[in-house]
Formats: structure tokens, sequence, C-alpha cells
């Protein structure tokens, strides 16, 4: 692997106490093509600008996909990255729904690995802070022929970041617009899944909500996912997610609390369809205890208010719930304050 150093850092122009998500990025990046059927040897290098004509492919035909992940500090001083091997099988596994090249899961890891450590400085101290990693994969040959790309550029940034949300996260139940439909790519993190959810997001935002939630494309009557998350539920004595789909991303977030949650026992864990109606009927009923986001960025968010067809209900966040407890032991798990058992992190000396 060719590293090729800055010459200077810009980590003094970052405040690590005030951090906006997904806008200051560390000193390095890794650039690796692909050409003539085949990957290239990857590069680390400084980071900044790449140089394409307008007829880069991906700017027409979208064949463009993304992950996301982070890397901690830990108590002891050393930073870990968490499940990079589940990144690298996601990643392979859009890069085949969009026609793209598998990257090998091996570089993917090393590349990782490599590039985190040549940035350690970058991963915030701060608890609930982290180091937010991006790979990610476009389309990079130069024609505007309506045909697949001939040629790939795979990429990996880092941005240090706090919490995704701050204060109460007020989602609206989505029936008019459409996330993903069966034999789609809902099931991938492409481009186009988040850009093509942007608008309904700002309808309801206009409304006062912070996120919606999706709901299925046939009937609007299974409850899918809520924004750029999965979905739990806490009903009576369950704890309720929808069932993984082609039109619902495999969140590693998602998974690792499924695992928490049955190892612990606290609660009945259920991946089954949930309706809209159930939901309502248990948040009526007061049998609807807490609802939250999953995923990478957000990683634990409580719901505090449900919009449906023009009326919001109000639902608990306790802060000795299920979804904070769980959140609390995952931050442990990554901060390395309790033992990792499931083999999760990937500490760098």
């Amino acid at each position: 692997m060719n590293i090729t150093k800055a010459k200077s850092s810009r980590i003094g122009d970052v405040d690590f106490d005030n951090l906006i998500f997904g806008t200051q990025f560390s000193d390095h990046m890794l650039v690796c093509t692909y050409k003539d059927g085949a990957w290239e040897e990857p590069e680390i290098k400084p980071y900044g600008p790449i140089s394409f004509t307008p007829a880069l492919h991906t700017l027409h035909y979208g064949q463009a996909l993304f992950e996301g992940q982070k890397a901690y500090y830990m108590q002891d001083g050393r930073v870990g990255i968490f499940r990079e091997d589940m990144n690298a099988k996601r990643l392979n596994h859009s890069a085949r729904r969009m026609f793209m090249p598998e990257f090998p899961e091996e570089l993917f890891v090393e590349g990782i690995a490599e590039l985190v450590k040549i940035d350690k400085a970058w991963v915030p101290k701060k608890k609930g802070h982290s180091l937010y990693l991006r790979p990610f994969m476009f389309g990079s040959s130069e024609f505007v022929a309506a045909r697949p790309s001939e040629e790939y550029t795979f990429c990996i940034i880092m941005s240090p970041v706090g919490p995704y949300y701050s204060g109460d996260v007020k989602v609206k139940i989505e029936e008019t617009y459409t996330r993903s439909a069966s034999g789609g790519v809902g099931s991938t993190k492409c481009a186009g899944n988040y850009g093509g959810a942007f608008y309904a997001t700002n309808e309801a935002k206009k409304e006062g909500y912070t996120q919606i939630v999706w709901t299925d494309h046939k009937s609007h009557e299974l409850i899918e996912e809520s924004g750029t998350m999965n979905i739990g539920f806490v009903i009576d004595d369950s704890f309720i997610t929808p069932p993984l789909s082609d039109r619902i991303l495999a969140g590693i977030t998602r998974d690792s609390i499924l695992t928490l949650a049955k190892d612990g026992g606290k609660l009945k864990v259920e991946e089954r369809p949930i309706k809209v109606e159930e939901v309502m009927t248990a948040l009526k009923e007061g049998r609807l205890k807490e609802a939250f986001g999953m995923g990478t960025a957000a990683v634990v968010s409580q719901i505090s208010t449900i919009g449906f067809r023009g009326e919001d209900f109000e639902i608990e966040t306790p802060a000795d719930g299920f979804a904070m407890a769980i959140k609390e032991e995952l931050t442990a798990i990554r901060m390395g304050v309790k033992e990792d058992k499931y083999n999760w992190m990937t500490i760098l000396d």
C-alpha cells in the first residue's frame, strides 16, 4: 500500500467540543482504482480534491454506494474500530446489486486500519463522540452512454463527530412517499436511496418533525425504517423490530442491539412484520413503552413523538429504560469498559 503523508496537519483548526456531524475531515484519505477488470494498489494520501470531467459516469447514472462506521477512543488510550468486517460484507452486497465490482474484504479491513492509525489523533476522546469512517465507491469512467461504468474508484475519508441528533426526535409516519419497493435496491447503501428520501423528509421537517417512519410501498400498512435508521419498539414485554428484506437495510447497529437484547434476556425479542395499526393501538393503550432508531450515525435515538394523520402522540423516553441501557452497554464495549465477548472491536496499538 502506497502511503504519502501530509506535510502538515489541519487538526488545530478543529473545535472538538463543537463538532458538526460530517463537516470536517482528517488529514488523509485512501483511494483505490478499478481498471481493466482488477483493483490497483491502494494509496493513502493527503485529503483533498479528486479531479474528473463533467462526463463522470456516476453523475449521470448513479452507480454510487457508501458505508458508515466508526472508530472509538478507548479507556486505556488505544483506538478500536467497530465491526469493520461487517461493513466490508455489506459494501459488497451493495456492489453486487448495483452491478459494481466487489472490493476485496481483506483490503477493506487493512486499509481502514492503516488509515485510522495514521490519523489516530483525530479520534475524539469525549464520551459519545467518535471518528466517523466513510468508505464509498463510484463509477469513474467518463462517458455518457447508458451502460455500466468500466472504471470505479473506492475511497475512505474520515470525520470526527459528536451525536447525530440532539434533543427530542419527533417522527411522522409516512403514507404518501416510498423509500423502496420489493425487487429494488432498498437493502443497499446506494446513494440514490438517500437522495430520493430528502424531499419527503424535508416536507416532514416543515411540519416540525425530525424524521419520518417509512412504510411499505404497497399499502403503507407496515413499519419499515425511520429515516436513515432501523427502528424498534418496546411493546408490553417485547422488543420488536421489522425483519430484514430487500426493502430494508441490514443495519450493523441493529444486529448488535439484537444480539445484546437476546443475551440480556430482559425482554422477548421479535423480528417480525409490525403494522402501523399495531403500534398506534399499543401507543393509545399505554402498552408502547419505548420507540427508538438504531444506526451507525445515530447509535440509539429515542423517539419522543409519533405523528400520524395530523395528530401527535407522545412517548416516554426513560433514562433508565431498555433503549438507554442497550446504548450504554454497546458504548461500554466500544470504549473498552466492558468485555468484548463478541470480538466486535479491532484494537489498534
